[in-house]
């Protein structure tokens, strides 16, 4: 995928890249696809676009 944002969205490689735009999202699955490739999970789990798998950091309270 090609970010088309301005300015341009962080790389999935990027340590920021939970900060890309999200360009589609299913609420009911908890899931929601980023302009950089990177799906992300509402329990902050993300799937990069290489395949590799991050696991869960959701602060606990």
């Amino acid at each position: 995928m090609v970010c088309r944002h301005r300015p341009r969205c962080p790389s999935a490689q990027a340590a920021d890249r939970d900060a890309a735009k999200s360009v589609a999202r299913d609420r009911v699955s908890g899931w929601s696809l980023l302009c950089n490739g990177v799906v992300v999970f509402d329990d902050t789990g993300e799937l990069l676009p290489d395949g590799r798998v991050i696991n869960p950091h959701r602060v606990q309270l």
